[in-house]
C-alpha cells in the first residue's frame, strides 16, 4: 500500500502528460466576461490597443488576449498584456516571458519576485529589471487560473499536468505588466510604486472573469466596471 502511494504522484504526472498531449481529452473553459473588460482607461493616461500578429498568435497559441499601452502625453508609461488559454496542449501552452523577453531585445539585469497584495491576500509574482539599449523597464508577470496565482514556472507545469489528469481542464492566463523608467524621469523605485498600484487591480479584475473565481457578486462587479465612465478610477 505504501509503495502504491509513493508512485501515485508519478502516475498522475504521466497521465497529465498524456492529457496535455491531446487537447481533445480536455474541455475548453471560456471566460465569464471578455478580456476587453479588464483595466479600462485610467485617469491621467491615454490607452491605445496593441495587436499581436497572426503568426505570433499562432506560435503563442492563446485563445484570446488583450494588450494595451498607456501614455502620458507622448511618453509610453506602461503596458499590460493578458493572454488566456481555454485549454492547454502540447504546442499550445503558455510561453514564459523569461524566455520571450530576450528574444524581443530585452536584457535581464536582475530577476526575482515581488509580493502583490490583492483583495484575497498576498501573492508572489515575478519581477524583472530589464534593459534594451538606452531603455530600462521593470516587468511583473504571473500565471492566474484554476483558483491560483503562481509565479514559479516549475509549479505552473506541475499544476498543469496534475489538473489535466485529475480535473480534465487546464484553462489559465498569463498576466504581464511592463513599467518603463523613462530615463531620469522615473526611477526604479517610482516604477515599482506604479507597478504595485496596477498589479493588484489587474489581479482582482482578472479573478472576476476567470471561471474558477466567478460568483454572482463578482459578475455584478464586472458589469459595474463596464458601466464606469471612460476615465476610469485614478491609480
Amino acid at each position: 500500500m505504501h509503495k502504491l502511494a509513493a508512485y501515485s504522484p508519478a502516475f498522475v504526472l504521466l497521465v497529465g502528460c498524456a492529457l496535455v498531449g491531446s487537447a481533445t481529452r480536455q474541455r475548453a473553459v471560456p471566460l465569464s466576461a471578455p478580456l476587453e473588460t479588464l483595466l479600462p482607461p485610467i485617469s491621467g493616461y491615454r490607452a491605445t490597443k496593441q495587436t499581436v500578429s497572426d503568426e505570433e498568435r499562432r506560435v503563442a497559441g492563446m485563445s484570446d488576449y488583450v494588450a494595451r499601452a498607456y501614455w502620458q502625453d507622448t511618453t509610453l508609461a506602461f503596458t499590460t498584456y493578458v493572454g488566456y488559454y481555454e485549454r492547454q496542449a502540447q504546442g499550445h501552452t503558455i510561453h514564459s516571458p523569461k524566455n520571450c523577453l530576450p528574444g524581443a531585445g530585452w536584457e535581464i539585469l536582475h530577476g526575482g519576485t515581488a509580493t502583490v497584495v490583492a483583495a484575497d491576500g498576498p501573492h508572489v509574482v515575478n519581477r524583472y529589471l530589464l534593459k534594451n539599449g538606452n531603455d530600462e523597464a521593470v516587468v511583473y508577470y504571473w500565471y492566474q487560473g484554476r483558483g491560483r496565482v503562481v509565479a514559479s514556472e516549475y509549479t505552473v507545469k506541475f499544476n498543469l499536468l496534475k489538473d489535466a489528469a485529475l480535473k480534465g481542464h487546464t484553462e489559465e492566463a498569463l498576466v504581464r505588466i511592463v513599467v518603463y523608467m523613462l530615463g531620469n524621469h522615473r526611477t526604479e523605485t517610482a516604477a515599482d510604486q506604479l507597478g504595485m498600484e496596477i498589479a493588484p487591480r489587474l489581479m482582482n479584475e482578472m479573478k472576476t472573469i476567470l471561471p474558477a473565481g466567478n460568483s454572482s457578486s463578482q459578475a455584478q462587479a464586472v458589469a459595474s466596471r463596464q458601466t464606469q465612465p471612460s476615465g476610469g478610477r485614478p491609480l
